[in-house]
């Protein structure tokens, strides 16, 4: 299976489906400025500027600076391959010309950052070569495009997911196994770094440890905070496997000295916790928004009296542990229109959300699921008290 492909396949489906003519991502030196869409759909880097047009006709085609053109001639991948050695803008013009596209989709969004790639710079340049031609008109955002062909899933997507979430689980039965009262926030990462990194994967991002409410949860850097009797222990990790990523979130508690078992009121709020992630799975299905399930939540913590979470419920993952498009969140401004897209089946979302205990630390967890008909989890979901 070529995914590359698979999802320039998936990209002529999805302009047909939307009725846009072409889509165009425009990118110079994509080391430094990569554009969200290029694994998906290109597979290499550019130097010079580089223009990867896709058609409702099923035309992929590239034009790249002449020291660029060898290697996507051998990717395969695209049905037309150009070259330019002093300047692209006749080029482009010459290509448009020929395919006349009402609608050209470029990789600009107010909300979807993975659909956001063209910089400030390059757009003003697309003008430039476009300013003498009836397409420069015609340019139109690419995030509906993006947002599913980034969502749906294919497969071997799934599956890529689906290991990098076993992955992960399995590192922290090693871990756990492991970590002892004592040890700094610093060292329990480097406990779970060390069996990513060993298994020859990479992290998704910079591993996450709270020991207690010592330190408050978010995307901090683990501490020299250590672990004593009657801390909760909160990590959240994930692993990159073949470049798809997990995310997930898991507890362990330190008893104190002469105690049977955790406190009451980290039991309840742990089995909170846990029902509203099962209770939520099974209201992710196609067709449902975000913000209901979201909302779902909510109301459960609230009927059970905790305060809500300051963040959204759910994310997508795929390539990159935030994967754009779609979120299971609230109707807040920061998240835009995301969280009114509905769900798709081949999905594959996140669900977390945690309850702070003072004296005791964050209750977070946090689970990997795929949409099908309904829900279905990667890995068996945390039940541990």
């Amino acid at each position: 299976m070529n995914l590359l492909k698979d999802k320039i396949a998936q990209t002529f489906q999805i302009l047909d489906e939307l009725t846009l003519d072409c889509w165009i991502i425009f990118v110079r030196e994509s080391t430094m400025a990569p554009d969200p869409s290029m694994p998906l759909v290109v597979g290499h880097d550019v130097t010079w500027q580089s223009f990867f047009i896709y058609t409702r006709q099923k035309d992929a085609i590239a034009l790249v600076g002449n020291c660029d053109q060898e290697k996507f001639i051998r990717s395969g991948c695209f049905s037309e391959v150009k070259s330019y050695t002093a300047d692209a803008s006749e080029e482009i013009q010459k290509i448009l010309k020929k395919l006349n596209p009402k609608k050209i989709a470029i990789n600009y969004s107010t909300d979807n950052v993975a659909a956001d790639g063209l910089s400030h710079g390059m757009y003003l340049l697309l003008q430039k070569y476009l300013s003498n031609t009836p397409f420069v008109e015609r340019l139109v955002s690419s995030d509906n495009l993006l947002a599913k062909l980034r969502s749906r899933k294919l497969p071997l997507e799934i599956e890529n997911l689906r290991i990098a979430a076993e992955l992960a689980d399995d590192v922290w039965k090693k871990t756990v196994e492991d970590i002892r009262n004592g040890m700094s926030e610093e060292q329990v990462a480097a406990v779970i770094n060390y069996y990513i990194l060993s298994g020859k994967n990479k992290l998704s991002f910079p591993t996450i440890v709270n020991a207690g409410d010592k330190t408050k949860p978010g995307h901090s850097l683990p501490t020299k905070a250590t672990l004593t009797g009657g801390d909760l222990l909160h990590v959240d990790f994930g692993i990159k496997y073949k470049e798809f990523c997990s995310d997930i979130q898991r507890l362990a508690y330190f008893k104190r000295p002469n105690e049977n078992e955790a406190p009451p009121e980290l039991l309840d709020a742990f089995q909170t916790v846990v029902d509203i992630i099962t209770t939520t799975s099974k209201i992710c299905k196609p067709g449902v928004k975000g913000f209901e399930i979201d909302a779902e939540a909510r109301k459960i913590l609230a009927d059970n009296g905790y305060n809500a979470y300051e963040h959204a419920l759910g994310h997508q993952l795929g390539r990159d542990v935030h994967d754009g498009a779609a979120l299971i969140g609230p109707k807040w401004e920061r998240y835009g229109q995301s969280t009114s897209i509905p769900l798709e089946e081949n999905n594959v979302f996140t669900l977390e959300l945690e309850i702070l205990l003072p004296g005791i630390g964050c209750v977070g967890l946090e689970e990997d699921i795929v949409i099908t008909k309904t829900a279905e989890s990667f890995s068996a979901p945390d039940k541990r008290s």
